[in-house]
Formats: C-alpha cells, structure tokens, sequence
C-alpha cells in the first residue's frame, strides 16, 4: 500500500513538473487555434466586432507564453501568478502611458525625439511597477525581479502592438493583410525583446535591493539598463525585419541564459544568484 501511494505522488509530482516545464507550448498553441478561428470568421463575416479581439490575442499570444516559460522555469518564486498577473495589466498599462508623456514632452521640449531618449525613457517607463513592488515585497531575488520584468515588458508590448495594429488598420482602411503582417512581426518580436530587455534589468534591480545597494550591484544595474537602452536604441534605428529578428535573438538569448543560471544556482546552497553575463549579485558575504 506504502509503494503503491509513493508511486501515486511520484506520478502526480512528474506530470505537474511537466505541466509547468511545458505549459508555456499548450498557451502557444492554443492560443494560435483561438487567433486563427478569430482572423477566419473575421475575413467570413466581416464582422468589425471581431477586431478588438483580433488584436488583442495577436498582440497578446508571444507575451502570455513566453511570461509561462519564466514561470514554469525551476526558480524559487516568491511573487504569485496574481502579483505577475497585476504587474502585467497594470504595469504595461502604467509603462506606456508614462512613456508617451514623457516622449511628447521632450519632442516639445527638444522640437526632435532622438532614438536614444525613446530608449533611456521606455526602459525606465517599463521599470515603475517592479519598483513599485519592491517596496512593497520583503523577499527580494534576481529571480523574482527577472518574472515580474518580464510580465512588466509583457504588459506593455501588447498594449504597444495593439496601439500600432490598431492605427495600422485605421491608416490602411481596414486592409487586414497589412495588420497581419504587424501582428506577425511586432507580435512575435517586439514582446521578446519587451521582455528581455525589462527582465534583465529587473533582476538586476531586485538583486541590488536585496544587497543593500551595494557598489558593485548598483554597477551592475546601470550596466545593465545601458545594455537594454542601447539594443532598444538599436531596435528603433532600423526598419527592416532581419534586424528585428537578429535584435530579439540576441535579447532573448540573454533572458534565456539568465533564467537557466539563475534556476541552476538558486538549487545551490549559499550561493549568490548571478544575473547576465557574469554576477548581477555579488557573492555573498559571511
């Protein structure tokens, strides 16, 4: 009776790490079914009360997998899927309202808005809610800080990819091929790099908090928003989908490895969690 119950516990315990390792590919996948159903009775019917939907599960499909693959990831989370949940809603709702004043003024202000300040002010739009919930949270981690960036970044490229489909259909009288094309490239690029960029430097956030602001952590943070102020910098100076495709490579790649190392180091005891590239903390003292 004994075995038969630890081989029940086993069973269940494989098949909900299986589910949270591999979640992320039925939210994909189902997704993509309910976008395709939608884009088809939308192009039968022309019904236009179709399109706030369409929009919708375009821009946001790529942002609630990839915040599930974070999730499902082996780190030891201390913020809930409701706190991801708000920061994702609000954060991204709070990210691109901010960033817009901020953009319209210093076009007022400087009669250009160069490339740069729509970099240095939309990462740093991105940032508020993380901030927001580090007052408020006393368990802080690089792993933490990496899932609540990345639902923050999540939140606003998909408010972002709706605004621009939205003036693309407008602009295009309604011409769903040329919202198609939108949706494919900012639908799929757009929020990883979103994400990447805003994970990174929220874990480099969380984990300067969690050292007291020391030194060599608050470096860290500065190198690493520089990093993502200049990919960001980088992604608004071109115009061509290559570009875009290499940009959210590189991006999410650093995201990529940085989860991984984190999952491997949090499952070691006494050891510091490191961020990109090398330490987004400095090792641990004593």
């Amino acid at each position: 009776m004994s075995d038969t119950q630890n081989s029940v516990r086993w069973d269940d315990g494989r098949l909900v790490r299986v589910s949270r390792r591999w979640g992320w590919l039925a939210v994909l996948a189902i997704g993509l079914l309910v976008f395709w159903l939608i884009h088809e009775a939308l192009i039968s019917t022309g019904n236009p009360n179709l399109v706030p939907a369409l929009l919708f599960f375009g821009a946001a499909l790529v942002p609630a997998a990839f915040v599930s693959f974070v999730a499902g990831r082996r780190l030891d989370f201390g913020v809930g899927p409701a706190a991801v949940g708000v920061t994702a809603l609000v954060g991204g709702a709070i990210g691109v309202t901010t960033a817009g004043f901020l953009e319209y003024r210093t076009l007022i202000l400087l009669d250009v808005l160069p490339m740069a300040a729509v970099g240095v002010i939309e990462e740093a739009a991105k940032l508020v809610m993380p901030l927001v919930l580090l007052l408020f949270i006393r368990r802080r981690s690089p792993g933490d800080g990496l899932l609540i960036g990345v639902a923050s970044g999540a939140g606003f490229a998909v408010f972002e990819t709706m605004g621009y489909a939205f003036v693309e259909l407008v602009q295009s009288g309604g011409d769903l091929h040329v919202v198609d094309h939108l949706l494919v490239v900012r639908g799929l690029l757009s929020p990883a790099a979103h994400m990447a960029w805003t994970g990174l430097t929220s874990a480099a956030l969380w984990s300067a908090a969690a050292h007291h602001w020391r030194r060599r952590s608050v470096g860290v943070l500065v190198l690493v928003y520089a990093v993502a102020v200049g990919l960001h910098t980088a992604w608004d100076s071109f115009d061509d989908d290559t570009a875009y495709a290499v940009l959210a490579a590189v991006s999410l790649s650093l995201l990529v490895f940085t989860t991984h190392r984190l999952a491997g180091l949090s499952r070691s005891p006494g050891i510091s969690l490191p961020t990109p590239a090398s330490a987004m903390a400095p090792t641990s003292h004593g």
